[in-house]
């Protein structure tokens, strides 16, 4: 079968694509940053241009063109494009530099947590099902397809965890600990599945040359590993950053002070009907 691999065109055009993005946030980060209402920091910026490297890294580098190689390689692509890459551009705020308009007013009700879930969901579990993967390894169209599906559909699902615009879709905020715990199950399933099972998955690996000295099965494992350990570290950060939030934020402060007067008060009682008995 016939490997695809991204011309240099492609990979230029990626660049060239990508580099005008990161000049026009730049170009707006610098001229109206700092009248957002709620800041544009120095980091968001810095986020912002990591995420952009990474998608180039998933998408242009030299990298992407290993990933009809080395199953491995295909899962970092995976990674970066759906996992780590929409964190950062996100974190970046870039809605915040736009004017807003009633069309973002008129996007919040797809911004739901649920299409988040279950677009990712729906995406992991599709593309790798060996028939989808062949596909997306036999044809270059669906292969480009793959991969912008893998790029949105992360957008989505980190939308209701990072906030980026004050039009978000409210929701209860801790329940954003059951939504990351429940995301890591499929995932968790799909790599334990990589990395326990015998035999080779994708036969197409079989008759690739070795990288690394690995063998296709080797290969499949740590592949497996990749996304197990990465998945549920990122996953792991988000949930401790997202309860420490929950923690500091005024409505938990609040709670804290009620609890402790309401103790006061108790105790105050109780030592008032102690003196009383005396």
């Amino acid at each position: 079968m016939p490997h695809v691999h991204p011309a240099s065109a492609e990979s230029l055009w990626i660049s060239v694509a990508l580099s005008l993005v990161a000049v026009a946030y730049l170009h707006r980060w610098l001229r109206v940053a700092w009248l957002v209402p709620n800041g544009v920091e120095g980091w968001r910026a810095g986020s912002f241009f990591v995420g952009l490297l990474l998608v180039w890294v998933g998408l242009g580098s030299p990298l992407s063109r290993l990933d009809h190689d080395l199953l491995t390689v295909h899962m970092v692509q995976h990674l970066l494009l759906m996992t780590l890459a929409p964190l950062l551009l996100l974190l970046g705020a870039p809605l915040r530099l736009l004017p807003r308009n009633p069309a973002q007013r008129r996007g919040r009700m797809r911004l739901h947590p649920a299409v988040g879930w279950i677009g990712a969901t729906a995406t992991l579990v599709v593309w790798h099902i060996p028939g989808a993967f062949m596909l997306g390894l036999r044809s270059e169209m669906w292969h480009g397809i793959e991969q912008a599906s893998f790029l949105v559909t992360g957008f989505l699902f980190w939308w209701p965890v990072v906030e980026p615009s004050r039009d978000t879709l409210k929701w209860p905020e801790s329940s954003l600990l059951l939504y990351l715990f429940l995301a890591t199950l499929p995932c968790d399933i799909l790599s334990g599945f990589l990395v326990f099972c015998d035999r080779v998955v994708y036969p197409v690996y079989l008759a690739s040359p070795h990288q690394f000295g690995m063998t296709a099965l080797e290969d499949q494992q740590c592949a497996g590993a990749l996304m197990w350990t990465c998945v549920t570290l990122v996953y792991l950060i988000a949930a401790a950053i997202v309860t420490a939030r929950l923690l500091s934020s005024p409505a938990s402060q609040e709670y804290a002070i009620r609890q402790s007067e309401t103790q006061a008060i108790a105790i105050g009682k109780s030592g008032v009907q102690r003196m009383e008995v005396v």
